[in-house]
């Protein structure tokens, strides 16, 4: 047997140094891969056939007492008690079969429904009271045409079959006997869009003449539609500006409302529904009108059917409402950086894209100060939104409406009045500047 061949010691030392570089470099990039955050995809959990998809919702809140109803249908100790309301509202992707959702979220005795319908509005128009002749259809709650809310709780109706367009406008009207035994209201007061009130059970009628006209949405949360496995949601956190204090009362210009036209002219982005989950005077950090954005985040967001997006534009009500001096706006931009992180990897943890909009600017507002401390706070927020790898995409909604001359300032064009809200056009402006290739499917 011949002995074996001697491997020299020149090849054995060169085959021990190639082998050690190999397991330096895998290692050195499996560190970098996971030092650097990844998106997940929007397609994480796509599924394979049609699904239930949220198409319109509107973020629950504790009527505050100038926002509940007028008399007669707000008494010392209940409200709504033998009362029709009608409501209207857009919905943003189609179907043929709706499914509505009852919100008793801030109410302190459980809610009794008598009777519910939906129907097509008269035109196609919101804030009208008039229904479309024929379209009505009776809502079932476990197959039974009442249904009794919870404290605390929502109820889901029965599917029911309503041919409704993509973008098209729907009437919702609810009939309580009893009324809710408490003042605790569960609302959305900036509805934007007229609703109706009358004595006695009206679901079936085809106009309401007589009825007291509010502006103001109540009880109903949301609306879903089953769509087909592609269909997928866009979720905003926001507070009055995406909320759309400033916009039309019912023209539906608020910038969601305006960006989901966009939407809907692209085929590729035709199917996505856009779901406004804003209130007026919210904030990210503390609770003002409504829970903040952290407590609100599963309720609003990660439970709502078929989202796979997020808009966070949130921020400025922070910063408004602490203290003017050095500390005091120190800390809010502090705990508005990690609240943003907190956001980012909670959705991501479901599968969704986070996309991070830039605070607008509010000098000459009430929010403004004359040390410019707030306006630091602006600035140092927005450089962190706008730093790579913080969201998966930024929103520049501050280059998008600041004055160029006067940086701190919106355009004089495209406020509502105050220095802080915009007007439809500056609205217009917001829904301009969201890239529509952010949401490709895929």
């Amino acid at each position: 047997m011949k002995p074996p061949r001697r491997v020299p010691l020149a090849t054995l030392i060169s085959t021990c140094v190639l082998a050690l570089a190999l397991v330096v470099t895998s290692s050195a990039l499996t560190a970098l891969v996971r030092s650097r955050p990844t998106a997940p995809q929007a397609t994480a959990h796509q599924p394979s056939g049609p699904h239930w998809v949220n198409t319109w919702t509107a973020m629950p809140q504790l009527t505050e007492p100038a926002n509940l109803p007028p008399a007669p249908f707000t008494g010392e100790k209940s409200v709504l008690a033998d009362t029709t309301l009608r409501q209207t509202l857009r919905v943003t992707t189609g179907g043929h079969r709706i499914r509505l959702r009852f919100s008793n979220a801030y109410g302190d005795t459980p809610l009794p429904l008598t009777a519910v319908t939906v129907a097509l509005p008269q035109g196609g128009k919101a804030g009208v009271s008039a229904i479309e002749p024929g379209s009505t259809r009776r809502a079932t709650f476990s197959g039974h045409a009442s249904t009794t809310v919870p404290v605390g709780a929502q109820v889901v109706s029965d599917p029911l079959a309503l041919d409704l367009p993509a973008g098209s406008a729907l009437t919702v009207t609810a009939y309580l006997a009893q009324g809710q035994p408490s003042l605790a209201l569960t609302s959305h007061p900036g509805s934007r869009t007229t609703s109706y009130l009358i004595g006695g059970d009206h679901t079936q009628d085809q106009d309401l003449p007589g009825a007291t006209p509010v502006n103001h949405w109540y009880l109903l949360s949301d609306v879903e539609v089953l769509a087909p496995a592609a269909t997928e949601a866009l979720a905003i956190l926001g507070d009055s500006l995406t909320d759309g204090r400033g916009s039309t009362t019912n023209g539906n210009d608020r910038w969601p409302d305006q960006f989901f036209d966009r939407l809907r002219s692209r085929a590729a982005t035709s199917g996505i529904a856009v779901l406004n989950q804003a209130a007026g005077g919210n904030r990210v950090l503390n609770d003002g009108l409504g829970p903040n954005v952290l407590a609100r985040l599963d309720r609003d967001v990660l439970s709502r059917s078929g989202v796979s997006w997020l808009i966070v534009f949130e921020g400025v009500n922070d910063i408004g409402t602490a203290d003017a001096t050095p500390d005091a706006q120190r800390r809010v931009t502090d705990d508005l950086i990690a609240a943003y992180r907190q956001i980012v990897v909670r959705a991501h943890a479901q599968g969704i894209r986070v996309y991070g909009a830039t605070v607008t600017p509010f000098g000459g507002s009430f929010y403004d100060d004359t040390a410019g401390e707030r306006e630091a706070s602006r600035q140092r927020v927005n450089a962190w939104i706008r730093t790579p790898g913080h969201f998966d995409a930024v929103i520049d909604f501050d280059r998008a409406v600041r004055d160029p001359d006067n940086p701190r300032r919106l355009q004089p064009t495209l406020h509502d009045g105050d220095w802080l809200h915009l007007n439809p056009t500056g609205y217009g402006k917001l829904a301009a500047a969201v890239p529509t290739g952010l949401f490709r499917k895929g």
